[in-house]
Order: structure tokens, then sequence, then C-alpha cells
């Protein structure tokens, strides 16, 4: 006979057995919700402000502008609108509108037997911020390049090299998170830039030798001082929109300053010094202030 005290064992026994079989539960994880990362308070303040100042500034532009022959006004103009079109971008950056997210996927690693997870990381990025640069970084270069006598040719090709950085950053912005497309465009603006401050600075630095030692102190002056800045924009550029090491907030405080610094500031500079100095005055012919003169009008339907 069995004894009651072995029945039992042998069920204990085969009731771990069977337990051990199934496998143990794998550990769960909550995945990290979509991270979003949108302007704050101090983001949205620094817009406004730059809006109300850079509209201040066309307007004190368009004053000193009345007091100058109109033959004599293209830099006047150029440095209006370049403080014009940038608060007209801070508005509508200011009032909600010209921005859209771009979201990166992140991977999350956890440790041990656990899953790896995935999450949506949202940035809001402001377009209107490259529309903007798009059309003022063009006319800072256009006013170097009529300061010093470049001609058309390198006018116009440093004009694109700028719209190829200022294009690449936005491409880039938007971009996946793929490491070699993002920085690839990174690679692409820096090469732009490149090629601008070469049309700009080199053929300007030759040309403006003969216009004086005046006027070649004070092209070589905005030129250091106006691609300096400019060269600061791709730098931060990586740091807060591509690489997301700072917020929406800071990018916006740090874009600011260099923007007044690159319109505000420089066109200050340039018109007080175009107001003492007769060298710095740019011939562009009768066109500017008159128009077509008769012998430049296409006649139709008149015998040669």
């Amino acid at each position: 006979m069995i004894h009651p005290d072995q029945v039992s064992e042998m069920l204990y026994a085969a009731a771990r057995k069977t337990t051990s079989s199934y496998p143990s539960p794998i550990p769960t994880v909550i995945p990290t919700p979509t991270e979003y990362q949108y302007v704050g308070e101090a983001g949205r303040r620094t817009l406004w402000v730059l809006f109300v100042a850079m509209t201040l500034v066309s307007g004190a532009f368009a004053l000193l502008s009345w007091k100058v022959p109109v033959s004599k006004r293209i830099f006047h103009v150029t440095a209006t609108l370049m403080t014009l079109v940038s608060a007209l971008a801070y508005f509508a950056m200011a009032s909600g509108q010209a921005s859209s997210l771009s979201c990166h996927t992140v991977r999350d690693r956890h440790s041990h037997d656990i899953p790896d997870t995935h999450h949506d990381v949202c940035r809001q990025i402001f377009w209107a911020r490259y529309v903007n640069w798009g059309l003022t970084t063009p006319l800072l270069l256009l006013n170097l390049c009529l300061l010093a006598g470049v001609d058309g040719a390198h006018t116009l090709m440093a004009i694109l090299a700028n719209l190829v950085m200022v294009l690449s950053g936005l491409f880039a912005a938007y971009g996946s998170e793929h490491t070699a497309q993002k920085w690839g465009w990174f690679v692409i603006a820096c090469l732009g830039y490149v090629f601008a401050v070469w049309h700009v600075g080199l053929h300007g630095t030759n040309l403006v030798r003969s216009r004086g030692g005046r006027l070649q102190k004070l092209w070589q002056a905005l030129a250091i001082y106006s691609l300096t800045v400019l060269a600061a924009y791709p730098i931060i550029w990586a740091i807060s929109t591509l690489a997301r090491k700072t917020t929406v907030d800071t990018e916006i405080i740090i874009f600011a300053v260099l923007d007044v610094l690159s319109q505000a500031v420089f066109g200050f500079w340039l018109l007080t010094s175009h107001r003492a100095m007769a060298e710095t005055n740019v011939d562009l012919g009768g066109y500017w202030s008159q128009g077509l003169g008769t012998e430049g009008r296409i006649r139709i339907g008149e015998d040669e």
C-alpha cells in the first residue's frame, strides 16, 4: 500500500513540474507618450517685442530716406525692406501662424529582458523664419556688393549661394531623423555660406581698394561684422533645430538677437556712414530715379 504521505509528495512534485513548463511572464513597460516642444511664454513675448522693434526701425529708416534725394536712396530702400520683411515674419510667428510640427521617432532602450520602445518627439518649427532669411540676407549681401562695386555676376552668385544655405536649413528642419540626411543638408548649407563669402569677400576686397581709404575701412568693417553674424546662424541652427539641445524659447531668443544684429544694427551702421561719406554713393544710372530715358524705350511700329 502507498502511504498517504507518499501520495502528497507525488502530487506536489507533479504540480511543480507542470508550473515550470510554462514560460515566465515578459515584463511590460508603458511606452513614453509623444513629447511636444512648443514655444513658451518667454518665446511668445520675444516674438512680439521683435515685431514692434522691427516695425519702429522700419519707420525710422523710411524717415531717414525722406531727407535724401531719390537717386541716393538705394541703401535706405534695402535697409527698410530688410527690417520691414522681418517685422512681417515676426508678426506671423507671434500671432500663432507660420509654424508647424516636425516629428522624429526616438528609441527608448531598457535594461535586462524588457523590450525597447519608441516614442515621437515633435518640435515646433517656424517656417516664417526661413522666409525672412531668404528675403533679407540677400539684401544684406546686395548692400555689401553695391558698396564695394562688385559686378552683377558675382553679386547674383553670392545671392544664389545664400539662398542655398537658407533652403538647406529649411529642408533639414523638416527632414527625417536619419543622421545622414539631416547633417547632409547642414553640410550643403555651410558650403552655400562659403561660396557667398567667397563671392562677396574676395571680390569686394579687391575692388574696394580703388575707391579710397575711408570707404575701404568702412566696407571691411561692415563685411567682417555682417559675415561673422551670418556665420553664427548655421551654428545656432545646428545646436537648436537639428540637434535639439535647446528649448524652443531659447532658440527664438538667440535668433532674435542675431536678426537684430544683421538687420537693424547693420542698417543703422550703413545709413549713418552713407550720410557722412560721399564715397558711398552708388551710381545706378538714371533708371533708379527717373526710369528709362527716351533712348532706352522700345518703339513699336516705327521705322528704323
